[in-house]
C-alpha cells in the first residue's frame, strides 16, 4: 500500500495534490503497472479527506490514461503510465523551480548566489544517501 501525504500549505486543490502524489508514486516505482491503487474509501480514510475528493483525483488520472478500471477489483496503474508520470513529475519540478528562480531574480539575487543556495539545499536534502548517485553532484 502506498502512503501519500498532503501539503497543507499547498494552495492547489486537494484532488490535484492527490493526483500528483499518485503520479510521483508511479514515477518513483512505489506503484507499478498492473498494481491496484488504494480504494477511494481507503485513501480518503488515510488522508482524512472527503471520498469525493479522492474519487475526483482518480477520475482525472483515469482520463489521463494513467489508471484503468479492473472489473470487480478497483483501479490499477495502466501500462505505459510510468513514462508519462515521470514526464509529469519532471514538468511539475520544472515549474516549481521556475517560480523560485523568478522570485530570486525579482529580489535581484545574482545567479551565482541562486546556484549556491540550490547546491546547499540539494546537499542538505539528499544528505549522505548515494543510492542513485544523486548526492554526488547537484549538477547533471
Amino acid at each position: 500500500m502506498i502512503i501519500l501525504d498532503l501539503d497543507t500549505t499547498d494552495e492547489r486543490p486537494i484532488y490535484g495534490q492527490i493526483a500528483d502524489r499518485v503520479k510521483f508514486a508511479v514515477a518513483g516505482g512505489a506503484l507499478r503497472p498492473g498494481e491496484l491503487v488504494p480504494s477511494v474509501r481507503e485513501l480518503s480514510r488515510q488522508l482524512v479527506v472527503n471520498p469525493n475528493t479522492v474519487a475526483r483525483a482518480y477520475r482525472d488520472l483515469q482520463a489521463e490514461g494513467l489508471l484503468e478500471s479492473v472489473r470487480g477489483m478497483g483501479l490499477q496503474v495502466a501500462e505505459g503510465a510510468v513514462d508519462r508520470c515521470r514526464e509529469a513529475r519532471r514538468e511539475t519540478v520544472r515549474q516549481r523551480l521556475r517560480r523560485v528562480i523568478e522570485e530570486a531574480l525579482q529580489s535581484r539575487m545574482a545567479p551565482t548566489e541562486i546556484e549556491a543556495i540550490f547546491g546547499e539545499e540539494w546537499v542538505r536534502a539528499v544528505g549522505s544517501s548515494s543510492d542513485d548517485g544523486a548526492s554526488s553532484s547537484w549538477r547533471a
